[in-house]
Order: C-alpha cells, then sequence, then structure tokens
C-alpha cells in the first residue's frame, strides 16, 4: 500500500514541474552591442519591457542563420526599422 502511495506521489510532483516549467519566461538579463553586418542580417525583433516580469527593456533579435536570439537595447529599434525599410529600396537598384 506505501509503495503505491510513494508512486502517486511521485508522479504528481513530475507532472506539476513538467507543466510549469512550459510556462517560465525568457527574459533578458543583459543587452549586447551587435555589427551592422548583423544588423543587416536581422529577421524579426520582438520588445520586452521591463514593467511585467523581466527584468529590464531589450530588443530580442532574431539574426538569420543563428539559433538563439540575441538581447540588444530598446533604443536600436528605431535604426532596425529605418534598415528594413531601406532594405526592399536597396533591392530594386540591384
Amino acid at each position: 500500500m506505501d509503495l503505491k502511495v510513494v508512486f502517486l506521489v511521485v508522479s504528481l510532483m513530475t507532472l506539476a514541474i513538467i507543466s510549469t516549467d512550459g510556462s517560465i519566461p525568457r527574459c533578458c538579463i543583459g543587452t549586447k552591442m551587435i555589427t551592422r553586418k548583423l544588423l543587416l542580417k536581422v529577421d524579426r525583433w520582438e520588445p520586452q519591457y521591463s514593467d511585467g516580469i523581466c527584468d529590464i527593456d531589450a530588443l530580442v533579435v532574431h539574426i538569420k542563420g543563428r539559433r538563439k536570439p540575441v538581447c540588444v537595447d530598446i533604443r536600436m529599434q528605431a535604426l532596425l526599422r529605418r534598415i528594413k525599410r531601406l532594405q526592399p529600396q536597396q533591392s530594386k537598384r540591384i
């Protein structure tokens, strides 16, 4: 009888750990400077604000050819918007 209770408790604890693991947010804990060459390879980005769960304002940047995103300063968002707006115009010139 005791073995069944222990098995049930261990199973419930495992289920609780597995179900809460997916809900832990990934937050930037610091920002990095990236080169202009990498800025041109940015595929997409998402802002992270400090008013929620995360501690700092940052921009989560997804770069083509890299699996992990890079955290950069939130002020880079304006520059990224300009780069993305100008890229289609530059491809028409070629």
